[in-house]
């Protein structure tokens, strides 16, 4: 076909400008995707992409860790002062296995010091448990979830994807208004056998540092299978897969209580679930609630659509899991399982070994896509606590080797779970003013009681109006201790009346702490000094299978008798006496109405002994001068606070120990004069 001249100059024009407008549309394009916002000169609230990784990335031969901040933005309120406006922040950190041995289990700390607050983590969880938003403001430990583990760039051909976990943060910063950028204060690998150096910054947003294997670590010797090992800690949790099927799965928790002060009393155990199962049933234990909208109206409803959900135990993300009590340990459904149904009592071995363990199984439903028996995820996020007990910190599940269980039958041989997880769980020590009990002074050659801190155990709950929560605690009369701290305001003004104390308008507050003890030195003489140990339960309800355990930096080691406990020295922590109820005098009583309850304060549960010491072997143990008073005391595994002053020797006693060394003196000159003379 031809096609006239005119004609075809037009449409090779036509073509022409198609072609043309369609390379300018691509390159176009082309321009935007590469760009990355590259030449926009924003401030700090601008949207800006991670920087690429650091050329020092090449250069390290361990595990290079990186953070970046990448954008912010105000918050409402929007504030004129600097330090309380909050920004929403966004940034990344990467850690990348370039060493040759895999990195399993990384943890990762980011030492964040401008009161942030985390909203999300992707690619990761806090290691303590918390839930989001977490306060991070002192730093926090970030342990990998799903990606746990990183291999080496030799068994994976380079795959970025199994050697490199990336984690997306999310969150509120104080105090740093642009051009300032909110940088951590240091960023480390928390793996045993790792050390860091000082992280090195590459321009204000980005921080990087190459951990490598400390030389001087010393690897125990252990059989190389392909899990970890078991781990030690004061609390030992272990996850064991029991039955596996398609959609769902037995699981056996079993806790043990290694420390040997640790205590569990009415055990709360929580956890999150991390990919939407939920609890079928469960036996030796139960949860606090019962929600079943959640899988009603939930994923699990959708794929689960004619499951009858009405017997379902949990349908929580983060159920609450309690011990069965005692009377339910025979019964057919959800009873008859071995160190199960304690009313949630873990107790020292020291105390009973048999119920220094607790064990519950639960039946576990998943969802699309773990369809299969092998898709085995443990719950994250693990928390442990009790009544009056020890703060205990849970590290994340790490898969371990096959529990070992004797068999059924009675024969000579072992079965093994599908699958394990161990979940190790440590004691903190109290903060200040966040006790749960608290500890009183007093002695002899004293008249006052130096009684709690101030808010030993916290005044969120008290109206500071009414009293003052930073003020020194007022000495007391020593009648003072046995009445409530409501009713001992008239006592302790009257004492410091008469003793010529200061007497302020506004009293301290209260110390809040369920349980009191007072520790009041009782004689001391040249071999030897004693004690009386009084304990206070402010508390309703009593405290079954009570211990306290006292330590004495220089004058434990003189222990000889308790009279109306039972007292032993315990070997492996060096100093510490460990004191318990005697048979049948194991229940420490609750607070209960006085003699006339109408005008009578209500009187505290309450137990005493004398303690005996020998001086014998102890060099320069001086009483006198608080040598007789305990360096930490524990009640119930929770370390209590001590009061911040001891009593002194008043000043009479002092005085006629003046005089008695000065008539010693004196009379040692009259001797070797009258020596002398007859010479």
């Amino acid at each position: 076909m031809q096609f006239p001249m005119p004609h075809f100059f037009s449409v090779s024009l036509l073509i022409s400008l198609l072609l043309f407008s369609n390379f300018s549309l691509c390159f176009s394009q082309d321009y935007i995707i590469g760009g990355g916002g590259g030449g926009g000169g924003g401030d700090d609230d601008d949207e800006a992409k991670p920087a690429a990784p650091p050329p020092e990335q090449n250069q390290c031969n361990g595990i290079f860790l990186s953070y970046t901040f990448i954008s912010r933005e105000k918050e409402l309120p929007r504030l004129k002062n600097a330090t309380a406006q909050s920004w929403a922040f966004k940034s990344e950190a990467v850690i990348l296995n370039a060493g040759l041995t895999e990195l399993k289990a990384w943890k990762m700390f980011i030492g964040f010091h401008h009161h942030e607050i985390l909203v999300s983590a992707n690619g990761a969880v806090v290691m303590d448990g918390s839930d989001f938003p977490v306060d991070v403001g002192n730093g926090t430990t970030l342990a990998g979830y799903p990606m746990t583990d990183l291999k080496t760039s030799i068994e994976t051909a380079g795959d970025i994807n199994q050697i490199q976990a990336t984690v997306e943060f999310t969150g509120t910063q104080f105090g740093i208004k642009p051009p300032g950028v909110p940088m951590p204060k240091t960023i480390r690998l928390e793996n045993d056998g790792f050390k860091c150096p000082a992280p090195r910054h590459r321009g204000k947003r980005t921080m990087h540092v190459c951990c490598k294997k400390d030389p001087k670590f010393k690897v125990k010797k252990e059989k190389k299978t392909k899990f970890f090992a078991r781990q030690n800690g004061d609390l030992s949790l272990t996850y064991d897969v029991m039955q596996a099927y398609g959609n769902n799965y037995l699981a056996q928790v079993t806790i043990d209580n290694n420390n040997p002060l640790g205590r569990l009393d009415h055990w709360n155990l929580t956890w999150e679930w991390m990919r939407g199962e939920f609890i079928q049933s469960m036996r030796g234990a139960y949860t606090h609630t019962r929600d079943l909208s959640q899988c009603v109206y939930g994923t699990a409803g959708q794929y689960y659509q004619d499951f009858d959900f009405s017997q379902v135990m949990s349908c929580d993300k983060r159920p609450i899991i309690a011990d069965l009590p005692a009377d339910r340990i025979n019964d057919d459904k959800v009873g008859k399982l071995p160190y199960c149904c304690r009313n949630g009592s873990l107790l020292p071995t020291l105390m009973d070994e048999s119920k220094a363990r607790s064990i519950f199984q639960l039946q576990v439903y998943k969802l699309p896509p773990d369809m299969n028996r092998t898709a085995l995820n443990p719950p994250q996020k693990w928390k442990i606590s009790g009544v009056l007990n020890p703060k205990y910190v849970c590290a994340a599940p790490l898969r371990v080797e096959p529990t070992e269980f004797p068999d059924p039958s009675g024969l000579q041989s072992t079965s093994t779970s599908i699958a394990s997880w161990q979940i190790i769980c440590n004691i903190t020590r109290p903060k200040v003013k966040q006790s749960k009990c608290c500890v009183s002074f007093s002695a002899y050659y004293n008249d006052s009681v130096i009684p709690c801190n101030t808010c030993a155990c916290g005044c969120d709950d008290i109206d500071t109006d009414t009293c003052n929560p930073n003020a020194h605690s007022m000495l007391l009369p020593p009648e003072a201790l046995l009445v409530p701290f409501s009713n001992r305001s008239a006592k302790a003004r009257a004492w410091a009346k008469i003793k010529h104390y200061r007497n302020p308008k506004k009293l301290p507050c209260p110390d809040n702490c369920g349980v009191s003890i007072n520790w009041h030195i009782n004689s001391d003489y040249t071999n030897g000094w004693s004690a009386r140990l009084t304990l206070f339960n402010w508390e309703d309800y009593p405290f079954e299978d009570w211990f306290t355990a006292i330590q004495l930096n220089k004058a434990g080691r003189g222990y000889e008798n308790v009279y109306s406990f039972n007292g032993t020295r315990l070997p492996k922590i060096k100093n510490t006496i460990f004191l318990q109820g005697l048979p049948g005098l194991a229940y420490l009583m609750g607070e209960v109405n006085g003699t006339n309850p109408k005008t009578d304060p209500r009187v505290p549960g309450k137990q005493q002994s004398v303690i005996s010491f020998t001086k014998k072997g102890i060099r320069n143990l001086d009483i006198l001068r608080g040598d007789g008073f305990p360096n930490k005391v524990f009640f119930n595994g929770e370390e209590c606070a001590l009061p911040k002053d001891i009593p002194t020797a008043s000043s009479a006693h002092h005085r006629s120990c003046d005089v008695f060394m000065s008539l010693i003196f004196i009379l040692a000159l009259t001797f070797v004069f009258m020596t002398d003379r007859f010479h």
